[in-house]
């Protein structure tokens, strides 16, 4: 038996040490360098703190997180849905729209959308014409291009995780539901939603984690009022060449998102508990 241990941990070692070069010596060396500053070790975590602009973009960057993740997921659902419903030819049509964005590189992805959103770009020049609006609409350095930007990015990792969930349900569930005299509605809410709902939680996880530290899309679409933590970061490094702040500010969006995973997956066994005791 104790050959066996020592032979399965001679197996995982390269890929323990791999974990650790890579990983666990650059985070600690983080965590070492931001409280490194001059003024004293925690003057870093006291002006990220304690400091009210910073505390704007913290619950900026939250809010994005936020609203990014609940747009995507009330988009997600009915396409996962769909899929689930699609005959074979049109579910791959339908399955390489969602993924084909994975295999564009996110920069130019966002640059099209500076492209699509600006003031004479496809869209405002759709409605002009239309007569829905007067004049173009500011779509483009504000919350809402970022909101596009990001939920076009994020949107597949929210649809493949609730339709592997909604797959996994037996249909004969559904059709006894309406058999009884249920409508389309209370079966959502009775059978189909609390049946996905480890898919769901999963999708917003994985959602909202990315969201958090993304930077590329709010940088080039967002505006002054959308700063985020990411780019707060980036210009601690860039501009201000302060490692330590920087260090601290990486550290708090690490322990924040760390939290944010506890919380979910906390939430994900309670709900397991709760459906196979009810």
């Amino acid at each position: 038996m104790n050959l066996r241990r020592l032979g399965t941990f001679a197996l995982l070692l390269p890929a323990l040490a791999i974990v650790a070069l890579a990983f666990l010596v650059p985070l600690a060396r983080l965590v070492q360098l931001s409280f490194s500053a001059k003024a004293g070790a925690f003057a870093a975590y006291a002006q990220i703190l304690g400091d009210d602009v910073y505390g704007k973009v913290f619950v900026n960057t939250f809010v994005i997180a936020l609203v990014v993740t609940l747009t995507a997921l009330l988009i997600a659902f009915p396409v996962a849905f769909a899929l689930t419903r699609l005959a074979r030819p049109w579910r791959g049509i339908v399955f390489a729209c969602v993924l084909l964005p994975l295999w564009i590189s996110v920069l130019v992805r966002t640059f099209s959308w500076m492209l699509v959103l600006e003031r004479n770009g496809p869209v405002n020049r759709l409605l002009v014409a239309s007569g829905v609006v007067d004049q173009p609409l500011p779509l483009l350095f504000n919350h809402t291009g970022v909101l596009i930007g990001m939920v076009h990015v994020l949107l597949p990792y929210a649809v493949l995780p609730i339709y592997a969930s909604l797959v996994r349900i037996d249909p004969s569930l559904l059709r006894a539901s309406e058999g009884l005299g249920a409508s389309a509605l209370t079966t959502f809410l009775r059978v189909l939603f609390p049946l996905s709902l480890r898919g769901v939680t999963t999708a917003a996880t994985f959602t909202f984690l990315l969201a958090l530290g993304f930077f590329v899309t709010p940088a080039l679409l967002g505006g002054a009022s959308s700063i985020t933590l990411s780019m707060l970061i980036d210009n601690f490094v860039s501009d201000r060449l302060d490692w330590p702040l920087a260090a601290a500010a990486s550290v708090v969006l690490l322990v924040a998102a760390l939290a944010f995973v506890a919380i979910a997956s906390r939430f994900v066994r309670m709900r397991s508990l709760a459906r196979v005791h009810g």
